[in-house]
């Protein structure tokens, strides 16, 4: 009976086609911003920040594109300084970008101290959450399950409807301080009881920063090294936001704008990030990167790891979609600063690690990638955050499943202020508008159809 069923569906479908299709040459007629992007690539202004500032190219007098070197802004101040010249000891730089982010500005000592004093206070899940919520409901893919969390959280808070800019900060830091718990607490139920392995169970620590926690909690005996620590923190401060235009930022801002709860918003804003084509990218990147691995091992011959991209690109190998994950952005031309601040990061930690093969063997793949692309469209394109982030994970022994979930850690916090800033300055619901291309026709009733 499921078979007939889907069978039916799948006619319906197709039949359907003959009736939807909408002809990629309308979009130019009627000036119609595809996926919200302008014929040069760039995207379409729908919004004011003050929040952060994705910078990678010019226009020069004539009003053109220009390729330059990719900035990161954060309130005006350049994440490349921010991760050079912070003078923490401890790796905290994260808790400090949050409160850049949120606030406008840096703080001071005090100030400092008491936001991680907030911030560590509401680390703990409500009682029986995790007993009742996480144990109980053990779910294969961990972004959909965090969601779930998220939306299960709304039952916990006694005033969850109120969206007045103090609650919403409130909620906001209640669920960034909460996620190392719920990220870790998940993976541990999943391989409990999906992949049979043993599982085990850390109180989260007040005392430590987000990224020792995550560590903390994601390890058998609780222990990791500095340099891991400071590279995931590092890891953190450069996912944690990137303007108001991308796709999981958007979504919670259009979301917020109906005047819906924080809850609804911020899974949503999950949701989003699941895609491959957004956060899911690192998860991509890794899984290609394995692929390509165990075609032509960690060769240093350059015509080997030549040929293997571009039967990639040429839809031959790996998911035949003819895409190099990790290489290229939206809006980054010549580098991702992300990427390049990541790369080096990676590099001193693969040393640490004893695994400068893999770190050499990463390079070497973006620089044949860049070149090749370039060769074939004539375009400047660069390795982005995604494609060195996993090489980090793997580095810090971190699980494949949890990637994308270290990406809903960071950009949290994105989230939280471009729903603040929209509620506080805009306050108008996100509507925009698309154009009918279909025939107008006639009803028919039924007993008179074909």
């Amino acid at each position: 009976m499921k078979d007939i069923i889907k069978q039916m569906e799948m006619n319906l479908f197709k039949k359907s086609l003959n009736h939807g299709a909408i002809q990629n040459e309308l979009y130019k007629t009627y000036s119609v911003k595809n996926g919200l992007r302008n014929e040069d690539g760039t995207g379409v202004l729908v919004g004011l920040t003050k929040i952060s500032d994705v910078i990678g190219y010019s226009r020069n007098e004539a009003g053109d594109k220009q390729d330059e070197e990719g900035t990161l802004v954060y309130r005006g101040i350049n994440v490349k300084d921010i991760v050079e010249n912070h003078g923490f000891e401890e790796p905290c730089l994260f808790e400090e970008v949050c409160f850049l982010i949120l606030f406008g500005f840096l703080p001071n000592a005090e100030e400092f101290k008491q936001f991680r004093s907030i911030l560590s206070q509401k680390y703990k899940l409500p009682y029986a959450f995790l007993e009742g919520e996480i144990l109980r409901f053990p779910t294969k893919n961990l972004m959909n399950k965090l969601q779930k969390d998220v939306l299960t959280l709304y039952s916990y808070d006694p005033t969850p409807e109120d969206t007045s800019l103090e609650h919403i900060l409130d909620q906001g830091l209640h669920l960034v301080s909460k996620l190392p718990s719920l990220l870790c607490y998940n993976y541990q139920s999943k391989v409990h009881f999906f992949d049979k392995q043993s599982m085990y169970l850390h109180h989260i620590d007040a005392h430590k920063s987000i990224a020792e926690n995550i560590l903390r909690l994601s390890r058998i005996d609780s222990q990791y090294t500095k340099k891991e620590a400071e590279l995931l923190d590092i890891s953190l401060v450069l996912h944690a936001d990137h303007g108001g235009g991308n796709n999981s930022t958007f979504v919670n801002v259009v979301m917020s704008s109906t005047g819906t709860d924080l809850y609804s918003s911020f899974a949503g804003s999950i949701g989003s990030l699941k895609g491959p084509k957004h956060g899911g990218a690192n998860l991509k990147v890794s899984e290609m990167m394995e692929a390509v691995i165990q075609e032509v091992r960690y060769t240093h011959e350059e015509d080997k790891i030549l040929e293997v991209i571009k039967r990639i690109l040429d839809k031959q190998f790996y998911d035949r979609k003819g895409l190099v994950y990790g290489m290229g952005h939206a809006v980054y031309t010549i580098s991702d600063p992300r990427s390049v601040i990541l790369k080096e990061k990676a590099k001193e930690l693969a040393m640490e690690k004893g695994m400068m093969k893999q770190f050499m063997f990463y390079t070497l793949f973006e620089k044949m990638a860049k070149q090749e692309v370039y060769d074939r469209k004539k375009i400047n394109i660069s390795s982005n955050v995604d494609f060195y982030s996993g090489l980090v994970y793997q580095m810090l022994g971190i699980p494949k499943e949890m990637y994308t979930l270290l990406f809903v850690m960071a950009r949290s916090i994105g989230w939280v202020a471009h729903n603040l800033e929209h509620t506080l300055y805009s306050g108008k619901i996100v509507r925009p508008a698309t154009k009918y291309v279909g025939e107008l026709t006639d009803y028919i009733n039924i007993k008179e159809r074909q």
